[in-house]
C-alpha cells in the first residue's frame, strides 16, 4: 500500500492563512502539518514531506530585525531546493525564495502594487512547468493579488514564468521550487478581510473579488491540483 502523502504549511503571519487551499489539498488526499512562525520554529528540511508551502505575511523579506525566522526560512529554501523537495512560495514566500537565490525585492514599491484581480500573461516556459502548465492554456489567467512590494530582479539562472502589466516577475522557477506573486489561495472574503486592514473598503473588495471569481477560482485550483501531483509523484518515488 502507498504511504500517504504529506505537505508541510509553513504560515508566517495570523492573517494569512491557507485558505482555499486547506479543502483543494485536502480532497486530493494530501495530509497537512501547519507550522505557525509566530509560535513555532523554521522546520528542518527532513520533516517537510513531501513538499512545503510558504504562505504570505504582512512584513517584508527584509523585516529579519523584527521576525528573527526570516534568515532560517531563507535557508530552509534552499536546503529543500537542494533535496529537490515540491516548494510553492506565496506572495512573500515568493519574495523571500528570490531573495534566497540572489534576487532582489524592493520593499513599498513606488507602483503601489496590486490590490484585487489582475490578469497575469504566462510566458512561454509556463506551458512545459510542471505545475504551471495546466494554467496556460488559454495565455494569460486572473488571479487575486494583495501585495505593495515586489521581486524587481530574479535570481540568477531562474526561469520567468509569468507577468501583470505593472510587476514582470509574477511567477518563477528556481530548481523543485516556483515562487508566485499572486494569491492562488485566497477566497473573496479573505481579500475583504485583508482590504479592510489595510484601510481600505473591504465590502467593496469581497464583492468585486466574487464577480470575477469563477476565474480566479478556477486558477487556484488548478494550481492546487497541480501541487498534489507533485507531492503524489515525490511519495510515490520515495
Amino acid at each position: 500500500m502507498p504511504r500517504a502523502v504529506r505537505a508541510t504549511i509553513i504560515q508566517p503571519d495570523p492573517q494569512v492563512p491557507l485558505d482555499r487551499f486547506g479543502p483543494w489539498l485536502g480532497s486530493n488526499g494530501v495530509l497537512l502539518r501547519a507550522v505557525p512562525l509566530w509560535k513555532l520554529a523554521v522546520p528542518g528540511v527532513e520533516s517537510l514531506g513531501d513538499g512545503v508551502i510558504v504562505l504570505g505575511g504582512q512584513m517584508s523579506a527584509r523585516d529579519g530585525d523584527d521576525h528573527p525566522w526570516i534568515g532560517p526560512l531563507k535557508d530552509l529554501l534552499v536546503a529543500a531546493v537542494a533535496a529537490e523537495v515540491p516548494v510553492l512560495a506565496i506572495c512573500l514566500g515568493h519574495q523571500l525564495l528570490a531573495e534566497a537565490f540572489g534576487g532582489q525585492v524592493t520593499v513599498s514599491h513606488p507602483g503601489g502594487g496590486e490590490h484585487g484581480a489582475y490578469r497575469v500573461t504566462w510566458h512561454d516556459g509556463a506551458a512545459s512547468d510542471p505545475l504551471l502548465g495546466r494554467l496556460t492554456e488559454h495565455g494569460s489567467s486572473l488571479v487575486a493579488q494583495s501585495h505593495s512590494d515586489a521581486v524587481t530582479t530574479l535570481p540568477p539562472g531562474a526561469t520567468q514564468l509569468a507577468s501583470s502589466a505593472g510587476y514582470p516577475n509574477q511567477a518563477f522557477r528556481v530548481g523543485s521550487a516556483v515562487g508566485v506573486q499572486f494569491h492562488p489561495e485566497a477566497s473573496p472574503e479573505l481579500m475583504g478581510r485583508w482590504a479592510a486592514l489595510g484601510g481600505d473598503d473591504g465590502r467593496t473588495m469581497r464583492r468585486a473579488m466574487h464577480v470575477q471569481d469563477t476565474e480566479v477560482s478556477r486558477t487556484g485550483r488548478l494550481l492546487a491540483q497541480s501541487f498534489c501531483g507533485q507531492l503524489r509523484a515525490r511519495a510515490l518515488a520515495a
